[in-house]
């Protein structure tokens, strides 16, 4: 292995161990990953020479054609033109993701999630359990993870006072929320990324995935009917909130439909028109903008002040998020470009010899590494060639990147987000949660390999 590869590899390890551990060293994971894909590129692009595999490039590139100099600037070129290649790659996940933060951050700010919160009621702790595990199941498959495990924390927050007693939902709406999101090609980033590289299609994957993922859900759900069973939960006092803008019923129904509707309108752009997916979002975003502006078009600066312009919404969309995924995703093309993840690939197969026993550990190891850049790696790693469009290993690696993560708390952002929302502490996440969710991943896992 040349010096450049084992610098390249030595930064993408270093910044992938500073995203793990960006508690400890007080450092947010996305400088970590900014850092690390640029340095590793860079590292790349000053050593290309001696990186590039010269048999693959036309013979005008090689030095007794263009001279050693000429020759140089050639290769270079090749390593700026792969870049800019997986650029516009990395870029279609990117937009993609801020048209759905925008639009799902758009209907929140009018209350539309109400219509399904409002109609939740019971104290029974078994029930609400199965209440808010289902929906936040599918809730996760029309929206995201993450943002679903916000929104359902939020719920439960009205409906339970005591926070202890919202441990166990909290535990129960990462899993279900992870697990939802496997199926939907909208519903976890891991899915998405596979869906826009071509690796599935959306009724397939929804077809093959949404009973194991169901299962994952249905046994920690199962265990915990007959462990909590006759216990209740108290309510908290209803506070009256006092808005200096109301927002009618008629509004917030029409912004939550035209929202909802927007992101499965999706899948159904990109079949119709086999435009990228990031330009069905645009253009459902666009669409939810411009009759937000039509509904208040004579109150502007109202709407501006109460938070409920989309310009404002704008400013709350999480861009520390994005930037992370463009900065892992960066580090791990270097590490294709350099031929590293191909090498990977064939060093597993003869450690392993089984794809679906790599696939399975992977799901697992998403839960002590983030599943974006594993998902990443296994799509360098596995060429298309050998494994097609809706191939079998394509969809286990969506259900176990996906659902995997639930194994530990930090294992996925829905989980990271519960764990700042809740407080949630992440040994009694291990002890409690941790042997429901490995029950759950194995339980599905091996409906999906047998049945």
């Amino acid at each position: 292995m040349s010096f450049a590869l084992i610098a390249i590899t030595l930064v993408f390890v270093v910044g992938y161990l500073a995203i793990v551990t960006e508690h400890n060293i007080h450092v947010d994971k996305t400088a970590s990953a900014i850092m690390t894909g640029v340095l590793c590129w860079t590292i790349y692009i000053l050593a290309s020479g001696s990186l590039v595999d010269l048999s693959t490039l036309p013979a005008w590139f090689t030095q007794q054609h263009l001279g050693k100099e000429a020759s140089e600037i050639a290769i270079t070129w090749v390593g700026h033109h792969q870049l800019l290649e997986f650029l516009g790659e990395i870029s279609s996940i990117l937009f993609f993701l801020l048209g759905a933060m925008t639009i799902v951050e758009l209907v929140d700010a009018y209350g539309g999630f109400a219509i399904i919160t409002d109609r939740i009621n019971s104290t029974n702790t078994v029930k609400l359990l199965w209440t808010i595990g289902l929906i936040a199941f599918f809730m996760s498959a029309a929206l995201d993870n993450l943002t679903t495990t916000i929104v359902m924390i939020s719920l439960i927050r009205k409906l339970i006072a005591e926070q202890k007693d919202r441990l166990f939902f909290a535990g129960i709406i990462v899993i279900a929320a992870n697990a939802g999101g496997a199926w939907s090609p909208i519903g976890d980033v891991t899915t998405t990324m596979l869906w826009i590289g071509g690796q599935i299609t959306t009724l397939n994957i929804m077809h093959s995935l949404i009973i194991p993922s169901l299962i994952c859900l249905l046994v920690p759900l199962a265990f915990l009917s007959f462990t909590l069973r006759g216990k209740h939960v108290t309510t908290p006092e209803a506070e009256e909130a006092e808005n200096s803008f109301v927002v009618s019923t008629a509004q917030r129904n029409l912004i939550f439909c035209v929202g909802m509707g927007g992101l499965l309108f999706v899948p159904i752009f990109k079949t119709l028109t086999h435009l990228p997916p990031f330009m069905g979002m645009l253009l459902s975003l666009s669409v939810l903008w411009v009759i937000s502006e039509l509904m208040h078009k004579h109150q502007r600066d109202e709407v501006i002040d109460a938070g409920l312009h989309i310009v404002t919404v704008l400013k709350k969309i999480d861009s520390a998020s994005v930037l992370f995924f463009l900065g892992i995703l960066l580090a791990v093309a270097a590490l294709q470009a350099t031929g590293l993840l191909a090498s990977l690939a064939a060093g597993l197969d003869a450690a392993v010899g089984n794809i679906d026993l790599i696939i399975f550990l992977i799901g697992l190891l998403s839960a002590i590494v983030d599943n974006v850049p594993l998902v990443a790696a296994a799509m360098g790693m596995y060429e298309m060639s050998v494994y097609p469009t809706d191939h079998a290993m394509w969809e286990f690696l969506a259900y176990a990147a996906g659902t995997g993560g639930s194994c530990l708390i930090i294992g996925s952002a829905a989980g990271v987000a519960a764990m700042g929302m809740e407080r949630i502490n992440f040994f009694w996440y291990m002890k409690v949660m941790t042997p429901l969710a490995l029950m759950g991943y194995i339980a599905g896992a091996l409906f999906y390999q047998f049945a």
